[in-house]
């Protein structure tokens, strides 16, 4: 508020902060510009008197300096009729969001100005804050969309040179099961993708089970030893027993392998990158440790800040997006861990620790396996019906189940799939639910009915919401699967149903 002249400026703050408004008288307009620049306001109040003595050209140029989104309200106090001296209505409006109240003033008409001009500042700030978040919003999709190429590519990487390398040599085995491991990654991420909300809110979803964190970190050296440069090594430290984690296999390694390849990354030839696995007062502990680059004190606080990258030559920003250190704080945070970067300097090495609840893996899980083994052989021999409209994925899926020893027969579409149920009576049935004619649905409903509990009804399908899966518990189905199948599972499933089926069951 700027009222130089009288009392006009002492008598207009006690009206307003009997209602409940704070206002700050200001001496000079200089003073005004400044308080507002350093401040901010909801309002300028200011009486006529002021641009008799300054014009407009100091309050236009800080005005000129709001944000974009910013209009603050000016209340300019007039004489009857009149406008401020050497101020025309068109120069009054070039200056903002001006509001005359004519002199004399009544109280009720200065707080019904006032409370009007802060409504509108208000809705200024929730506009801004708005279009901050709409910003925001922007920025973590193109975050997600970096971080899922950088995690699609890999694996492809990885698929693709297996394909290269498989034949019918020695190692086609291994290079197989390179590709089946990494189409299992490829799998987990075509799964969080599809389900976008989950994904983008950071809820993903951990499948966790008894992780041999030992066995899990040979792996992941073995598949980066290729990526090692000239003259560098890569050790392993670690204990002669097993350290047993509960964590999600799929997400562990990507912690481990994005933490070797930034370190392979940042270590030039001759270097060396050292791994060490500890179990340190109940905790399982990784450490991998480099001699590359090293961390300034500043990144080391920073290092794990999505899209933040240690400072290098150009070859070493290959392939780089600042997001691997990012996933694997996330990734560990989810599994109720830490992890922590540390480093000497520049040029003196780095080194990252992970800790993890250790768990003593269950006693029981070799008898569960000799369990699961002996249903196997038990349920060999059954007869399983496949009915799925893609040739090669029917094909495919009847010569693994034979050569695993069931006894197959495969159907293209809904109603030929219903004709070989009721006249083969198999005991299982692998059911697309995108079925031609008759769809999967159709097709559990029928074949319920006429064969009743006799029969186990399995829908492998890309549908994997859960609305989906209700949809096919309530068609009559005892198990809905997403494709692509993982064939050792469906086997496990298959080995272990139980004798008398159960329509609630879900997997």
């Amino acid at each position: 508020m700027l009222a130089p002249t009288g009392r006009d400026a002492t008598l207009t703050r006690s009206l307003l902060e009997r209602a409940g408004l704070r206002a700050v008288i200001c001496a000079t307009l200089p003073e005004l510009c400044e308080r507002f620049e350093e401040g901010g306001a909801a309002a300028l109040l200011i009486a006529e008197e002021v641009f008799v003595r300054s014009g407009l050209g100091a309050l236009r140029e800080t005005l000129s300096r709001q944000s974009s989104w910013s209009d603050i309200p000016i209340v300019i106090f007039t004489a009857v009729s009149a406008h401020p001296v050497g101020s025309s209505p068109k120069q009054l409006s070039d200056i903002g969001n001006v509001i005359l109240l004519e002199r004399p003033l009544q109280p009720i008409s200065m707080l019904s100005a006032a409370r009007t001009a802060l409504r509108a500042r208000r809705r200024q700030y929730e506009a801004r804050a708005e279009l901050l978040a709409q910003q925001r919003a922007v920025r973590e999709r193109d975050q997600f969309l970096a971080m899922l190429g950088h995690e699609l590519r890999n694996p492809l990487s990885a698929i693709g040179m297996a394909l290269q390398l498989d034949g019918e040599g020695p190692h086609s085995t291994k290079y197989r099961d390179i590709m089946s491991r990494q189409l299992g990654h490829l799998t987990r991420l075509v799964d969080d993708l599809l389900d976008v909300a989950r994904v983008t809110s950071g809820k993903v979803v951990l499948r966790c089970e008894d992780v041999d964190l030992v066995a899990l970190m040979q792996r992941c050296i073995n598949q980066v030893r290729p990526a090692l440069s000239n003259g560098t090594t890569l050790e392993l430290a670690k204990p002669q027993q097993p350290v047993w984690i509960q964590a999600d296999p799929v997400r562990i390694e990507q912690v481990i392998s994005n933490l070797l390849n930034n370190a392979i990354k940042y270590t030039g030839e001759a270097g060396q990158i050292q791994v060490e696995i500890n179990v340190e007062e109940g905790e399982a502990v990784l450490r991998v440790r480099d001699s590359g680059i090293g961390l300034a004190p500043a990144m080391v606080d920073r290092v794990f800040e999505l899209f933040t990258q240690a400072e290098g030559s150009l070859d070493r920003a290959q392939g780089g997006m600042g997001i691997g250190l990012t996933l694997v704080r996330s990734l560990v945070e989810l599994h109720d861990g830490t992890v922590t970067a540390a480093s000497a300097g520049l040029g003196r090495g780095s080194e990252f620790t992970v800790r993890l609840p250790s768990t003593t893996r269950a006693a029981q899980s070799g008898a569960r396996a000799t369990q699961q083994e002996r249903a196997a052989q038990e349920h060999s021999q059954e007869q399983v019906l496949i009915v799925e409209d893609n040739e090669d994925s029917r094909e495919l899926l009847a010569a693994i189940l034979t050569q695993r020893g069931y006894q197959v027969s495969t159907a293209e579409d809904g109603q030929s799939g219903i004709d070989g149920a009721l006249a083969q009576r198999p005991q299982v049935l692998l059911v697309d639910i995108g079925l031609p004619g008759i769809d999967g649905y159709g097709l559990a409903r029928e074949v319920r009915s006429k064969l009743g509990d006799d029969v186990y009804l399995v829908a492998l399908t890309g549908y994997g919401q859960p609305q989906d899966r209700s949809r096919a518990m309530d068609a009559g189905f005892d198990v809905h699967m997403t494709k692509p199948v993982d064939i050792d599972a469906l086997e496990r499933l298959l080995a272990s149903r139980p004798p008398a089926v159960n329509p609630a069951h879900s997997a």
